[in-house]
């Protein structure tokens, strides 16, 4: 992208996200706990009811975007933008997205989730419908497994992109920002 497209993108975002009061602050690092604390404070999970996790990625040579959209059992959104900078593949991408969006509703405490992904290959994969080939794809479909296990049940589906704006829009911020060395949270909303 050459500069003055970077410039005019950055201008219609401001445009568009001008009416949510959206203040951003560079942070040098964010510790985990902190955030922990953060969305458990915001919401008390109940066990009995399902929640969403919409998940989307976007991955370039200078690093990843990672968007992340919880949705309540009672419809409340929490909303997380991530950049992740390391060169990986759009696949490995997808991967972090849904790891991402496990460690979201693990800090929340929700215990019964659907995760909608528009990837095919990385729903079919851990639906174990699709075979993982690649040692990098099994080592992420391990992580996952592992990490979902302290969920009392949880599934992901394939959505069409049209399904997956919200997290679109956050992958496209996240992937906008400069390169730092940690992650970054831009938005959380209710």
């Amino acid at each position: 992208m050459t500069h003055s497209e970077v410039s005019g993108q950055m201008i219609k975002w401001t445009v568009e996200l001008g009416e949510y009061d959206i203040e951003y602050k560079l942070r040098v690092a964010i510790k985990k706990q902190a955030l922990s604390d953060f969305l458990s404070e915001m919401v008390q999970p109940d066990e009995e009811e399902v929640w969403r996790v919409f998940v989307d990625e976007a991955s370039s040579l200078a690093g990843c975007g990672v968007g992340v959209v919880v949705i309540t059992p009672l419809g409340e959104k929490i909303k997380l933008a991530l950049r992740i900078d390391s060169s990986v593949t759009k696949n490995e991408a997808e991967y972090e997205a849904v790891l991402a969006g496990i460690r979201a509703a693990r800090e929340v405490g929700a215990s019964q989730i659907i995760f909608y992904s528009d990837s095919q290959l990385i729903t079919q994969q851990i639906k174990s419908v699709y075979e993982a080939k690649n040692d990098m794809m099994l080592k992420y479909l391990q992580l996952i497994k592992a990490q979902s296990e302290i969920f009392v049940d949880w599934s992901i589906e394939q959505i069409p992109r049209e399904e997956n704006e919200e997290a679109d829009a956050l992958v496209k911020m996240a992937a906008s920002l400069s390169k730092v060395n940690t992650w970054e949270v831009l938005h959380v909303s209710r």
